[in-house]
């Protein structure tokens, strides 16, 4: 009796020595390959590249991979939504050791009962391994390596590390990873400023991201598991039962589905600098910061008066419009808009091929052109450059030229006979009253015989155009070549800064994801056109008083209170149309017609049809800016 009694010990003995061996070998087989506990903390998750205006609070847009995420430690996640998640996914998540045996237990029973594996009871340490080193494969293999490892980083990392990595990590539907891009994709603000029911209704979504979305038909699906999570936190001493009923019975608001794209024609623009400067996969996943240039509130006001402009134009059959504004003195982009400022609207007419023959084509950005499509002929808007190159040779604005008939002679293949905008002639006119009333006889002589064709052109570059191909003509001064929208009002900007040149610049920095710069703005002012030049140009763009008989004494061009440059552009073919206007603080342009080069209806000027948009816009604007005179011309004999 004692001899078998002894063997079956040793027996037992035995068994226990290699449940122990086995237990170990599996420990160590399973741990083999786990990171040191330095690559896990050090382990950067993908992050977006995130695009916002200059104060670095809105955000416009997101350049992400499958994975759409912003980094927030602990301490910037409510209380609320830490014990929702926890009252929720792992009620024992301070006490246990990573893994709850007992629901392991529960779990493995139902699934014996179904006859299939879905091994439920899952801890936050386990769901963090899974989503982090481990396959979604339910199998018994990754499951005792789940196990194991949730263990092993219970062991190694302290409770509260292990939640920050997990609501970092956890997805939430709507390619939104962690609690920030979640907050910020369902409610549009931060996961700081979360309330408890929303706390709890990201909560509920963990269980399903992407049945249990807000914006399909499981909305309700979603609000009940929202009420399951508050009693679960009633449950678990978190709340009071009071409060719990209280806050299911408090509508949550989620924001339209995900608005990704703000001011999306500066925006766009801006993407395509940084994919230009950097890798797609940099962009995707490493966190990058943009700081824009673009202000916001200048921003709405643009959006929504080119919008109600281009609504109104209807009647002048012109369908599309474009504005920019742009700070003179440091080159910076601060609003710009397209159309009714939707990338996503129909082109018009329904039914046109958008780059062939549409009226209105929302994807074509008309401030900045691309290549092979560089611009539109800006009509008049041309004539300063070339009576600055006039006052750069010694000719003031008393000098006289004749407004009369002439024929300009044999340019191409037929003479040049061009005629005023109303068919009338004046005289002699001094060329104040020849650039303030722009009258175009006299706009050629100035550039034919006292400017010079090819001075006027290089003016004109210095100032920032780009887009002008020869061979050249005298049809230039009124616009017959091409320029760019962006190019020729920041070319602008460089009368109103007293002939300093800046480039139009929309980045001011970009940081990377631990807040260090790695790209700032630098660029300088650079003397492009003679001071007295440029002040005398301001002077008549901004004299109401030379340009009345023209345009009369109360214009669209005419500010009250303010001392405003402006210089309007038609097309002799009524296709497009322009003002590009400025003061010492803003140079704004803006442009209407068709993207199809359609004309509008005949003799309709640009006063009537961009002068609303643009008077509108700097009515609303000039308040908020420093109120700021032009400098007087040196007088001349």
């Amino acid at each position: 009796m004692n001899k078998l009694f002894l063997l079956l010990l040793k027996i037992l003995g035995a068994g226990i020595l290699s449940l122990g061996f086995g237990g170990l070998f599996l420990f160590f087989y399973y741990t083999k390959d786990f990171p040191r506990p330095e690559v896990f903390s050090e382990r950067q998750l993908s992050e977006s590249t995130k695009i916002y205006d200059r104060t670095g609070q809105i955000l416009l847009y997101e350049v992400y991979g499958e994975e759409k995420r912003t980094w927030v430690p602990l301490s910037a996640i409510p209380e609320y939504l830490k014990q929702a998640v926890i009252a929720t996914e792992d009620a024992n998540f301070y006490h246990n050791f990573g893994v709850d045996f007992k629901g392991i237990i529960r779990a493995i029973s139902a699934d014996l009962k179904l006859r299939k594996a879905a091994f439920g009871a899952s801890t936050i340490p386990q769901q963090l391994i899974r989503s982090t080193f481990l396959s979604a494969n339910k199998t018994a293999e990754r499951k005792t390596r789940e196990i194991i490892l949730a263990l092993e980083i219970s062991r190694r990392y302290s409770k509260d590390q292990i939640l920050e990595w997990y609501l970092n990590q956890v997805p939430f539907g709507q390619n939104a990873y962690g609690a920030e891009a979640a907050s910020q994709t369902y409610f549009g603000k931060s996961v700081s400023e979360i309330s408890l029911s929303e706390a709890a209704t990201l909560a509920a979504i963990i269980q399903a991201p992407y049945s249990l979305s807000p914006y399909g038909e499981n909305k309700n699906k979603l609000l009940i598991r929202k009420n399951y999570v508050l009693n679960r936190m009633a449950a678990e001493h978190f709340l009071d039962a009071a409060t719990a009923e209280e806050e299911k019975n408090k509508e949550v608001i989620f924001i339209e589905k995900p608005l990704l794209l703000k001011a999306p024609y500066f925006t766009l623009w801006v993407k395509q600098q940084l994919e230009n400067q950097f890798s797609e996969e940099l962009l995707r996943n490493k966190g990058l910061k943009v700081i824009t240039s673009l202000d916001w509130e200048m921003q709405k006001i643009a959006e929504k008066t080119v919008k109600e402009g281009v609504e109104k134009n209807v009647i002048y059959n012109a369908h599309n419009a474009g504005m920019v504004a742009i700070s003179p003195k440091t080159g910076e982009v601060l609003a710009m808009t397209v159309g009714k400022g939707d990338y996503n609207a129909e082109p018009f007419p329904k039914g046109c091929n958008p780059g062939v023959d549409c009226s209105f084509d929302p994807k074509f950005n008309v401030v900045i052109g691309v290549r092979g499509n560089p611009g539109r002929q800006p009509g008049s808007t041309f004539k300063p450059f070339v009576y600055a190159t006039a006052f750069e040779k010694g000719y003031t604005d008393q000098t006289i030229v004749v407004d009369e008939l002439t024929n300009f002679g044999t340019w191409g293949d037929k003479e040049y006979v061009p005629q005023n905008y109303d068919d009338r002639f004046r005289g002699p006119v001094t060329l104040r009253q020849a650039l303030s009333q722009s009258l175009n006889i006299p706009s050629i002589k100035t550039l034919l015989y006292l400017a010079g064709l090819e001075d006027s052109i290089k003016t004109a570059e210095n100032l920032g155009i780009t887009t002008l191909k020869p061979p050249f003509g005298p049809a230039i001064v009124l616009g017959g070549w091409e320029v760019k929208l962006l190019e020729i009002t920041s070319a602008y900007g460089a009368f109103a800064t007293g002939g300093l040149k800046i480039e139009p610049t929309a980045i001011l920095k970009i940081e990377d994801r631990n807040g260090n710069i790695i790209f700032e703005n630098k660029k300088t002012l650079k003397r492009v056109l003679e001071k007295n030049v440029a002040n005398l140009i301001n002077n008549i763009l901004s004299d109401n008083e030379s340009r009345a008989p023209m345009f009369g004494p109360r214009s669209n061009l005419y500010i009250e209170n303010y001392s405003v440059a402006a210089k309007t552009g038609t097309t002799d073919n009524f296709r497009d149309t322009w003002i590009i206007g400025y003061t010492p603080s803003v140079s704004v342009g803006v442009w209407a017609g068709n993207n199809n080069n359609e004309p509008l209806l005949k003799k309709q000027s640009a006063v009537i049809v961009v002068g609303p948009i643009f008077h509108s816009f700097m009515e609303q604007i000039l308040p908020s800016l420093p109120k700021e005179e032009f400098e007087k011309p040196a007088a001349t004999d």
